[in-house]
């Protein structure tokens, strides 16, 4: 493909807003314009998935230009207070999907369902009121990735409205993680290089903005949330800069064997990136993915150790399956809340209606991807004695 004319870009994101051409701060210019020679150069994008990427780099432009009038128009946006997050980190595959979903149901805490996180801001015409449109936007759009891939059911429960991670509002500092979606070895390494500050403080921004929506369609008014659950792999990257722009904010790490997470993690990306290319290579997937994840597991490791253990709680995968109810008491304990009964009575209930065994078995294997057990023992050895064989 053709690279990307960033240019034009983002005047065509600006003559869909209507003409707003504020695009908030940050080094978005720069960012786009690496990934677009990494998307046309290393992607092997196929002609519906260049299509489909870029249409998806437009709409977070425009999402950019939207929010950014929003906050002017309302200044009060910016005052929401959002310090003091708790925040699910772990390696891909840990149970974190359930321990945040068990979490949402619980009305004092506020999340994103994957609706909000793909259409943050309100569409031309949209009264922020009512974000019928987006909804049904969003619907549609998982049916059509389920249709497309319907194997991502057997990895991730993917549904509209459902609490999903704030990895795709990240994204619109165009400072994340591409490699989710597509072969992209130059952009991800340009963006290790990178001060990830403004993403977030582009994540900040957009919890501010989902609040006030929240509170402008009354959700908050039965019983006021106290604060939000959040959950994404990619902050292990940058703990460090989680806690200086969220400072309240408390951190539940999750842990599970990497010789069973990272073969699981390398076949959920290998499924995203036949969403975009042309036959796209496992071994790259692999090769790829167990590296990050060895990165990111090494600096969670470093931050934890500089900064106070009351920030951090350890819950194991593990126990997350085996006695569910166990690890929110204990999550709850370590976030000073009292888990009440109606709390405990929603979380039942969402479980009851999610049962994992309904959904179909994840299958792959680990050579596939060009790993194996004894490379992973050697490049996780650190992580897996601190966490997986021996006690914390």
């Amino acid at each position: 493909m053709n690279a990307i004319n960033v240019e034009r870009l983002l005047a065509q994101a600006s003559e869909r807003a209507g003409g707003l051409a504020d695009f908030g701060p940050g080094n978005y210019r720069e960012a786009l314009r690496v990934l677009s020679d990494s998307l046309a150069l290393e992607a092997n994008l196929s002609p519906q998935g260049a299509h489909m990427l870029e249409g998806k780099l437009q709409a977070q432009l425009v999402n950019r230009l939207v929010i950014q009038d929003y906050c002017r128009r309302h200044p009060e946006i910016l005052q929401e207070r959002v310090e003091d997050p708790l925040v699910i980190v772990g390696l891909p595959r840990t149970g974190t999907t359930l321990l945040q979903r068990m979490l949402a149901t619980d009305a004092r805490f506020s999340s994103a369902a994957w609706w909000e996180t793909r259409y943050p801001a309100p569409l031309p015409g949209e009264d922020v009121r009512d974000p019928g449109r987006r909804i049904a936007a969003a619907r549609e759009e998982v049916a059509q990735m389920i249709q497309l891939i319907p194997d991502i059911l057997a990895i991730h429960p993917l549904d509209a409205m459902a609490a999903d991670e704030e990895f795709m509002l990240m994204e619109h500092s165009f400072l994340c993680a591409m490699d989710s979606y597509a072969n992209v070895p130059a952009y991800t390494c340009w963006l290790a290089q990178q001060d990830h500050t403004e993403v977030y403080a582009c994540l900040k921004t957009m919890l501010q903005f989902l609040q006030w929506q929240k509170r402008q369609r009354g959700e908050t008014s039965t019983v006021p949330a106290q604060r939000w659950v959040l959950k994404t792999p990619q902050h292990l990257h940058a703990l460090e800069v989680l806690f200086r722009v969220f400072p309240g904010a408390q951190v539940v790490l999750t842990h599970r064997d990497p010789v069973q997470t990272i073969p699981s993690m390398a076949s959920m990306a290998h499924t995203l990136w036949k969403l975009y290319a042309d036959d796209p290579d496992p071994l790259a997937v692999g090769r790829q993915w167990s590296e990050q994840m060895r990165r990111g597991t090494e600096h969670a490791m470093a931050v934890r150790d500089a900064m106070p253990a009351g920030r951090f709680l350890d819950v194991r995968f593990e126990d997350t399956v085996r006695d569910p109810f166990g690890v929110a008491q204990a999550v709850y304990r370590f976030a000073g809340m009292p888990l009440t009964e109606a709390a405990r009575a929603g979380m039942w209930a969402w479980m009851e209606s999610n049962p994992r065994n309904q959904r179909a078995a994840h299958a792959y294997t680990p050579e596939r991807f060009g790993l194996s057990q004894a490379q992973l023992e050697r490049d996780f050895a650190g992580y897996r004695e601190r966490h997986v064989l021996g006690s914390d």
